[in-house]
């Protein structure tokens, strides 16, 4: 069908029709879950998630794991749950409880990978190839895609408001730490299922972009949503076609465009506060 539709030289081959699906499935995932991430102030959380799959692919490689994808899916998801719960019991601030795991999950993971030199084997998960991603991978991201499309239209809304007000939310009745923790194991399988796709260096930007894009031009949460998977798919889409043409790494492409929209909102954003 790709084919059909797009008679242009990159959609005759597989890998890049398969990137392209690849990123219409993930782009507007990280917009939605990206608006909650910037609204609740959670940029370094995500980072957190993203750096500490270092260790869950080294804990892959010590259990002997011929692909250590699963061990890092596993673990990632404690993570973003033992950072949520840690927080709770100790009442340390956010960035000093972040800065912790943070600092532990890096520091682990270089450790055991560096260990006889082998880490240059698992560099492919810093800077991720959307170009290699496999039929496996595509339907593990669209039964995913689906996964988290129900969870959004189910807690979007209380997500938003216990971002903006918690004791609000609290006085509806909202168990906050039920639908917090929610977000945060559905924000750690989508780093998870896409590092290989955007590497670990790029998925916070890849996260934090549109949104933060979004958010200077936005005048309600509905237009803030929709800003954001717009500029995420846009992005994602020109940054991998532009990428084949100039030879590029696809990730970063899609990044480099993500960041245009970012400015170019900035601007029309203050433009539209003058006017008013």
């Amino acid at each position: 069908m790709l084919t059909t539709f797009l008679p242009l030289s990159w959609a005759q081959y597989d890998f890049m029709r398969q990137a392209l699906l690849a990123v219409i499935l993930i782009t507007p995932l990280f917009a939605l879950l990206g608006t909650a991430v910037v609204s609740k102030h959670m940029a370094f959380f995500s980072d957190v998630l993203g750096h500490s799959a270092l260790t869950g692919v080294a804990l892959g490689v010590l259990l002997g794991m011929a692909d250590p994808f699963w061990a890092m899916f596993v673990f990632i998801i404690i993570i973003a749950v033992g950072v949520n719960i840690f927080k709770g019991i100790t009442h340390a601030s956010a960035d000093t409880t972040l800065g912790v795991f943070f600092a532990i999950a890096v520091a682990l993971g270089v450790m055991i990978l560096s260990k006889g030199g082998g880490f240059n084997k698992f560099t492919a998960y810093l800077i991720g190839d959307i170009l290699t991603i496999s039929h496996q991978q595509l339907s593990l991201l669209a039964g995913f895609f689906l996964l988290a499309v129900i969870y959004w239209l189910l807690f979007g809304n209380q997500i938003f408001l216990i971002s903006v007000n918690p004791t609000l939310a609290r006085s509806r009745g909202i168990n906050i730490t039920f639908v917090e923790t929610g977000f945060v194991i559905v924000l750690a399988m989508l780093v998870a299922l896409s590092l290989r796709i955007v590497g670990i260096l790029l998925i916070n930007s890849l996260l934090i972009l549109p949104a933060a894009a979004a958010r200077t031009i936005a005048s309600n949460t509905r237009a803030y949503t929709f800003y954001s998977i717009l500029i995420s798919i846009i992005s994602g889409i020109c940054g991998l076609i532009f990428s084949y043409y100039w030879g590029t790494a696809s990730g970063a492409t899609i990044i480099i465009f993500c960041a245009a929209f970012y400015f170019i909102a900035v601007l029309l954003g203050k433009f539209l506060k003058g006017r008013k």
